[in-house]
């Protein structure tokens, strides 16, 4: 009963309730309860500011297709994946940063290799529908000379940052996702996302973000 008395009173100290049932006498149990009462205030304030700065923080929610593809482009080969707004928020200044790892065998030795990915558009202003990343594959390209076979044996994995401006919240949002072999389908392209809505406006069928067509 002892124990359950002086746990309780504790608890009322701590949150500052003080039922007045019972109270301090004498020196030390006064500094005990002044201390567990600046404990109590810091711990409130301290568990108040770690909740505020991690719900009211902004997150990204950026659905990128589940498959990227090696799809016909402008007389050659690019590599395309898709990604749309899973939120009904402005996003602005979004920009794309992919690079590609691989494993390299030079001397006699495996290596794992980073390279940078040239897009053909880097960034768009306004986010408001879909964006194909595109990758076109000229010489310069790490994937020039690559074919489904090659991919497989250097184990690359397609590496994503995307980086935003969010208007909600007037900060940067970020979000990332990656493609490894088993993900790349080769001489496919994306489903047209656009649809006519009853009304004549525009619409994204974003349930049609994963479709793919064989060519």
């Amino acid at each position: 009963g002892r124990f359950a008395d002086a746990f309780f009173f504790s608890v009322q100290t701590l949150a500052t309730i003080g039922y007045g049932r019972i109270t301090p006498y004498g020196m030390l149990p006064n500094l005990i309860a002044t201390a567990e009462a600046l404990v109590g205030l810091l711990g409130v304030s301290l568990a108040t500011g770690i909740l505020f700065a991690r719900f009211s923080r902004p997150t990204a929610r950026i659905l990128f297709s589940r498959q990227a593809v090696i799809a016909p482009y402008q007389g050659g080969q690019a590599l395309m994946f898709r990604i749309v707004n899973g939120r009904n928020n402005e996003l602005t200044q979004v920009e794309a940063t992919v690079a590609i790892a691989y494993w390299d065998t030079r001397d006699g030795r495996r290596t794992r290799r980073f390279e940078q990915l040239a897009l053909e558009r880097q960034q768009v202003m306004l986010f408001p529908l879909h964006w194909v990343v595109v990758h076109p594959i000229i010489e310069s390209s790490p994937l020039w000379d690559w074919d489904e076979s090659t991919a497989h044996t250097l184990d690359p994995e397609i590496l994503i940052v995307l980086t935003a401006h969010d208007e909600t919240f007037a900060q940067t949002v970020t979000a990332r996702s990656s493609y490894k072999p088993s993900e790349l389908v080769w001489s496919a392209r994306f489903s047209d996302m656009f649809e006519t809505a009853p009304k004549g406006q525009v619409v994204t069928n974003v349930s049609k973000l994963h479709d793919i067509e064989r060519v």
